[in-house]
């Protein structure tokens, strides 16, 4: 690319999405393309430190948007983020930052960050102990609680198992490396099973939607609907509280009604889908976004964004 801006677009699957961020970008001069971190490197050498970027020129660089991490070993994991960390200390706008990735890709931190913050979350155990997190399964089943556990990196409802007993918690603890994330089961409240999504941009609600399905598992991913909804201010106030508590950019936020149809906060997504949002949503959310973006860069450097 010759453009002295250059934008990188971190994901391993461009699809919808990429083709929706690259067109944005273009549209206001900026020429961007996908790179995967896995592709990404370090080099340090005569005492001077070098991140390889495939196909961008450093000198050029100017954000990295990202749209998804690849799963690997924790040390390539650590490796990728690092990369992300790096651009960030170099003075490149990366979109969302390595550390609130971090602070949202492990339900374990969010959860705390969340209930820190004096956010309404779903009652939560996270152990190592077989032991421990059968005596809360005991204890919940008994007061007749049903509970899910979940991968504490995972997304899409990928992972999600409904547990009414004992002796259902996996055999297997690697299954889910070796970590118990147990979270209480909220019962449909109504006809169907549903839960809520909110987008949220530069702290700011930008747009939120109904996912209602046969399946418990509401993610759009597992076959849920995605329905307009009217604008809520209390799901946005909450969605917005919980995009501070945890510091970034932009998130989906996805709650759901407990018996009392209180709502609670189930997660933040750092990296969100947003197909189906756009597809009941007026206005383009890519631009919103690149817009945004582009603004964080213009407070640190010279950029020309076009009208």
């Amino acid at each position: 690319m010759s453009q002295s801006n250059q934008i990188a677009i971190v994901t391993d699957d461009p699809g919808w999405h990429g083709r929706q961020l690259r067109s944005a970008f273009s549209d206001r001069g900026f020429e961007s393309d996908y790179v995967s971190l896995m592709d990404c490197h370090f080099s340090i050498q005569n005492q001077q430190t070098q991140i390889h970027i495939p196909g961008f020129d450093p000198e050029r660089l100017v954000g990295v948007f990202v749209r998804g991490i690849p799963g690997g070993t924790l040390e390539q994991v650590i490796l990728r983020l690092n990369v992300l960390h790096s651009l960030d200390k170099r003075g490149i706008v990366v979109y969302n930052t390595g550390c609130s990735i971090e602070r949202t890709v492990d339900k374990t931190m969010t959860s705390f960050l969340l209930n820190l913050h004096g956010l309404p979350v779903p009652d939560t155990w996270i152990c190592e102990s077989e032991t421990f997190a059968r005596s809360v399964i005991t204890e919940q089943c008994s007061r007749g609680h049903l509970l899910v556990i979940k991968p504490i990196f995972g997304s899409q409802g990928i992972g999600l198992k409904k547990i009414a007993d004992p002796d259902e918690l996996p055999h297997d603890p690697e299954i889910y490396g070796g970590v118990y994330y147990l979270q209480r089961f909220l019962p449909r409240m109504a006809d169907r099973h549903q839960d809520w999504r909110v987008f949220v941009i530069n702290g700011r609600a930008e747009a939120m939607m109904l996912r209602t399905g046969d399946h418990w598992i509401t993610n759009r991913a597992q076959g849920a609907k995605c329905v307009a909804i009217a604008y809520d201010h209390h799901l946005a106030e909450l969605a917005e509280a919980a995009v501070r508590a945890v510091d970034i950019d932009y998130a989906g936020v996805d709650l759901m009604q407990d018996e009392k149809g209180n709502f609670l906060i189930t997660e933040v997504n750092s990296v969100p889908a947003w197909w189906g949002l756009q597809k009941i949503c007026d206005f383009n959310l890519a631009e919103r976004l690149v817009d945004h973006m582009l603004s964080k860069i213009a407070t640190i450097r010279q950029i020309n964004v076009l009208n």
